[in-house]
């Protein structure tokens, strides 16, 4: 029996187990609309705008590890999912787009809503597909799918023409995929493990440096905490890496680099070798990276070849899947205990914890941070917007587990936090899920409130409300003599009766004796929940590396 492309479509996306789309409709795409009225199998969410189904798509794919798929049109809605793409390009996170296309007779000619897509986002693909026949469709998608989940994760885009969607074929769904020119190493070289476990079992001052790649490979944070448990090595994470290592662990580090603990740069500073698990080496890490670890070799374990040696010089590669590897690697390591070394760090500690200054007048946003850990008892998940906002989630709220800490790391995309927390929220129903942002990102994806109310998806927002765009505010107080230049946000809304407005509850909260309060009453309310906190306006994130400068040189922003 001869089936439609646009059945196809979702008979395909039935055999990759796709629970949810993503996505909002168009012209181009009424044919697959028309299917997916017919299915009950897949959960269509609207959203209100396409770059919302991208983040959504990506926070789904976050914090369940399955492959998180978006839809739309052609022309503007394609372009529209750009910036999520990109996105999740940047931090490794398996997704599959699918956009709407012009007839396959059109393409090249101007049509109505035609766009090269496949052009644009060439750069920000793991791959990407133009489907010019339906005979092809099955096996592009069964390839896509493969792609974006194996190897180092990374999105895939599907361009869907109108007459493919319409024309039919014989539909049979391919039970495997073999490309040639697509064969990722998961297992590493034995020879590199064992000369990498010498170098680890001679060490005096190791650090372990764990990034994306630990939560990436299901499993692998297990094998982390072992491998650190058995060496007694202390274990420091990236931004991605939150939740790969407990922060409440004896060896923990928390987060290096610009806004990392000033522990965790003086340790990284003063060993003498660091081991890279999937992790990258960049910018926001190493600061000035003529003078980064000058006393340390480096071993570094990564599933991409090309990360390796990229930015920091490395003694030791092993290319392979960091579970895979991990395992192998801790057979060969020796148990021992670090006294000198660890003693050291824990003097450290003590002398420069995560703190600030709490005046007792006021809310400060740290504070609120910590609060939401208390009421939730750690459980929760927490997505991000970007700014400070994001610096105080990742500092103030300990991690625990994989997938709970949701952000966007390499791209930095204001507007992120809201729709991934609703991606998120869909993907773990039973979780309690927040996104903590700033009133300047929260503001980018605003309208996803009206997706969240219609499908009753029960996610909390904590606005730390100060008024401006903190981040960029904070570095032209501290670098441009305060002369804040347009990141002054006089005219912000009542988030409440947007928030009311759309038909989800809120709450403004002015006094630091009310926050608890209000975070308890939000998580019990079954609705979409805003809580707009008015917090300190000039309040920074701290310890800080400035741009360019040594690990060395943190300001710490205290007295």
């Amino acid at each position: 029996m001869k089936l439609s492309g646009a059945k196809i479509l979702i008979e395909s996306l039935k055999k990759e187990k796709v629970e949810v789309i993503f996505g909002f409709p168009g012209g181009v795409l009424l044919d697959v609309y028309d299917e997916l009225y017919a299915t009950k199998e897949i959960r269509h969410i609207l959203v209100r705008h396409e770059q919302g189904a991208a983040h959504a798509a990506d926070g789904y794919a976050r914090a369940t590890g399955k492959v998180g798929v978006c839809l739309a049109t052609s022309g503007p809605g394609a372009t529209n999912l750009v910036t999520g793409i990109a996105n999740a390009y940047m931090d490794s996170i398996p997704l599959v787009a699918l956009t709407g296309q012009v007839l396959t007779s059109m393409i090249g000619n101007d049509a109505f809503q035609e766009a090269d897509i496949v052009g644009i986002t060439r750069p920000i693909t793991k791959y990407n597909y133009l489907v010019r026949n339906v005979a092809d469709l099955a096996q592009t998608i069964k390839e896509a799918f493969y792609i974006a989940s194996t190897g180092k994760p990374g999105p895939v885009l599907i361009d869907l023409p109108k007459d493919v969607m319409v024309d039919k074929t014989d539909f049979l769904y391919p039970e495997k995929v073999d490309i040639k020119s697509y064969k990722p190493t998961y297992v590493g070289n034995i020879r590199q493990i064992k000369k990498a476990a010498e170098a680890i079992n001679k060490s005096e001052k190791p650090v372990l440096y764990i990034g994306g790649g630990v939560i990436a490979s299901q499993g692998a944070n297990i094998l982390v905490k072992e491998l650190a448990e058995k060496n007694d090595i202390p274990v420091t994470v990236t931004l991605m890496g939150k939740g790969g290592f407990p922060d409440s662990h004896r060896l923990s580090l928390n987060m290096l680099g610009m806004h990392g603990t000033q522990y965790a740069n003086h340790a990284i500073m003063d060993s003498d070798l660091i081991i890279a698990v999937g992790a990258r080496f960049d910018d926001r890490i190493t600061g000035k990276v003529s003078e980064f670890a000058p006393h340390a070799s480096v071993i570094h374990i990564d599933i991409d070849p090309t990360a390796i040696g990229k930015n920091i010089k490395t003694d030791i590669p092993i290319v392979g899947d960091v579970k895979k590897v991990l395992e192998e690697l801790t057979k060969y390591i020796k148990p021992r205990t670090r006294e000198q070394w660890n003693g050291k760090i824990e003097a450290w500690k003590k002398k420069s914890p995560l703190a600030y200054e709490d005046d007792g007048e006021g809310i400060k946003p740290q504070y609120v941070v910590e609060k939401i850990e208390e009421v939730t008892n750690g459980e929760a998940i927490i997505t991000t917007e970007v700014g400070q906002n994001q610096m105080w989630a990742a500092q103030f709220f300990r991690y625990t587990k994989p997938r709970t800490f949701i952000s966007s790391g390499g791209l930095g995309t204001m507007g992120f936090g809201f729709p991934a927390a609703i991606g998120a929220k869909m993907g773990c129903p039973d979780k309690v899920v927040f996104d903590i942002a700033g009133d300047g990102s929260f503001q980018m994806n605003i309208q996803e409130l009206g997706t969240a109310v219609k499908n009753n998806i029960n996610v909390k927002v904590a606005i730390l409300n100060n008024g401006c765009l903190g981040m960029v505010r904070q570095w032209q107080e501290l670098f441009y003599e305060k002369k804040y230049s347009h990141t002054i946000l006089d005219n912000n809304p009542d988030f409440v009766k947007i928030a009311e407005a759309y038909g989800a509850k809120g709450l403004k909260v002015t006094c630091k004796k009310d926050v608890e309060g209000a975070l308890k009453e939000a998580i019990k309310t079954d609705a979409p929940f805003v809580l707009d906190f008015i917090v300190a306006p000039e309040e920074n994130v701290f310890p800080m590396v400035p741009a360019g400068a040594s690990l060395t040189e943190m300001l710490s922003g205290l007295a």
